[in-house]
């Protein structure tokens, strides 16, 4: 299936991915697992929400657990790089038909919620209170030391919809999977804002579910730690992939669940694509590689398990990718 051209002059800027929001059932666990374990920094919280951070961020927050009757995701947040965007972005949503509100959220300036039309629930944001970045606080240093938010990864039902449409809003195609033989369909794709290998993935599958988000972690060696500390400390079974390498994006990665079993994955070591020459790579679904660049494939569940999107009805996928699935 096509790759999509690159848009360099899009309708509205988008720079990069920003914060995640959560639905969550018991909050108090999702907090301790976040905090504890993982090692972000709790900014704000009261009885219904609570803010974290990574150490490098001077944003109030780059992950919001909500208290909730059921888990999900219930919006994936972008930064847009001035409010003129914003007003860019609503004028052309009005134009092409996609549902959204300007709507006021706590610590973040105006923001705006749109429903894209495969289902996925976004929200944009120019700007966000700031504070102190804790880069050199090592006093507070907990768990595998998350630095930046990194990127989303969603299951989505329409892949090659769903690229064209981020295509033109300037996101850029740096890897994708792709069935072998005339007519090969794509199955993921890698797509960056912010100029590393991508600040929004699109996986096939039933779909529109989050499949994970990321942090990045300074070294392989911050992922090992994590392995330690989750095994010493109650989360042993929420260990669920890793620690290894990607052949696509080059980076060393762990996955883990959170007690709602959303996905986490810990993410250091890819590269710069900022160039505007940048080629996508090609990526065979048949080449052991692709997933782990040591040739080990992944779990079942990584391929079928996801969070939904509040109030959104989950589409099986156009067409079902043969991929490698361990046994």
């Amino acid at each position: 299936m096509p790759v999509p051209t690159h848009v360099f002059d899009p309708p509205f800027n988008i720079l990069r991915s920003s914060h995640v929001v959560l639905d969550v059932l018991d909050l108090k666990a999702s907090r301790a697992f976040y905090e504890n374990a993982v090692g972000l920094h709790v900014e704000d919280a009261d009885s219904e929400t609570v803010y974290l951070r990574a150490v490098e961020e001077h944003q109030h927050h780059s992950l919001v657990l909500r208290k909730a009757q059921v888990a999900a995701c219930h919006r994936l947040g972008f930064r847009v790089a001035s409010e003129n965007d914003l007003d860019k972005a609503a004028a052309w949503f009005a134009a092409n038909g996609i549902t959204y509100s300007f709507v006021e959220r706590p610590f973040q300036g105006r923001t705006l919620h749109f429903t894209d039309p495969f289902g996925f629930q976004i929200e944009l944001t120019a700007k966000m209170e700031k504070r102190p970045h804790l880069l050199r606080r090592f006093d507070l240093y907990k768990g595998c030391h998350p630095q930046r938010l990194d990127h989303f990864n969603v299951f989505a039902a329409e892949v090659q919809d769903t690229v064209d449409f981020y295509a033109r809003l300037g996101f850029r195609l740096t890897e994708y999977g792709e069935e072998d033989g005339e007519g090969g369909r794509i199955a993921a794709a890698w797509m960056h804002r912010k100029g590393n290998v991508h600040d929004f993935a699109i996986t096939n599958g039933r779909g529109p579910r989050l499949h994970h988000f990321a942090y990045w972690v300074p070294t392989a060696m911050n992922i090992l730690h994590l392995c330690d500390v989750m095994a010493s400390s109650g989360y042993l079974k929420n260990l669920e992939r890793g620690p290894g390498r990607h052949g696509i994006s080059n980076a060393f990665f762990l996955y883990v669940r959170d007690p709602d079993g959303h996905r986490l994955e810990l993410y250091t070591s890819d590269y710069q694509t900022m160039d505007t020459d940048h080629e996508p790579l090609r990526w065979s679904l048949k080449d052991p590689r692709r997933q782990t660049l040591w040739g080990a494939p992944a779990p079942r569940s990584w391929f079928e398990q996801g969070s939904p999107f509040n109030g959104q009805t989950v589409r099986e996928p156009a067409f079902v990718a043969d991929v490698t699935i361990a046994d």
